[in-house]
């Protein structure tokens, strides 16, 4: 196993796409493996939830992940982690709600192989998805849901009951971004969607 951090994460992620990222997202993805790195971004972002996702809010509240809540112009900063055991890529987001007490979501995307990734979220669960650099954004599609037990991903077949998420990324300028993900469900359409300008 390399330990080599001498580029981003992401850069072998991308991999030849990485040159064709605009500066911005190379200050976004700018820690490396295996390091102490420390990112942060600040903006805001509108976050809504499907009426019948708040009638289990309570449950989705404890299991730490997306926010079951609707609101606009919620100030959120997101702390970026590196450590020097792995090539991890942490997210530690703070959603400062006006209606809500403030809301801490943290997660971990792991490389698995090329430009698949996997999301690490609270109780195991993770999202699988690939990132791509099209049309002028970063998109992150979904590839299915996994339990994480270690380096053991099995695939956890609930993308009927759960939705399937997907993002993108896109430069505003030099030196800030936004970013939209929606988790689209069978059943109701759009079940969470999250609008960010950073």
């Amino acid at each position: 196993m390399t330990t080599d951090n001498s580029q981003p994460v992401f850069s072998r992620v991308f991999d030849r796409q990485w040159p064709l990222l605009p500066a911005v997202m190379h200050k976004h993805y700018l820690n490396r493996p295996y390091s102490n790195d420390h990112t942060q971004v600040t903006g805001t972002i509108n976050v809504w939830c499907a009426r019948p996702l708040k009638l289990c809010a309570q449950i989705l509240w404890r299991l730490k992940s997306i926010p079951p809540h609707s609101e606009t112009d919620v100030p959120i900063t997101v702390d970026f982690h590196s450590s020097p055991d792995n090539n991890h890529f942490r997210f530690e987001r703070l959603f400062r709600f006006r209606e809500k007490p403030h809301y801490r979501f943290s997660s971990v995307m792991e490389p698995i192989k090329d430009d698949l990734v996997v999301e690490r979220m609270s109780g195991h669960i993770g999202w699988l998805l690939r990132y791509s650099w099209e049309d002028q954004k970063v998109k992150l599609k979904h590839q299915g849901y996994v339990i994480c037990l270690g380096k053991l991903k099995i695939p956890l077949p609930v993308s009927w009951l759960i939705g399937k998420g997907y993002a993108e990324e896109w430069a505003l300028d030099e030196n800030r971004f936004a970013m939209c993900m929606h988790i689209s469900h069978p059943w109701w359409g759009n079940s969470i969607s999250m609008m960010v300008s950073s």
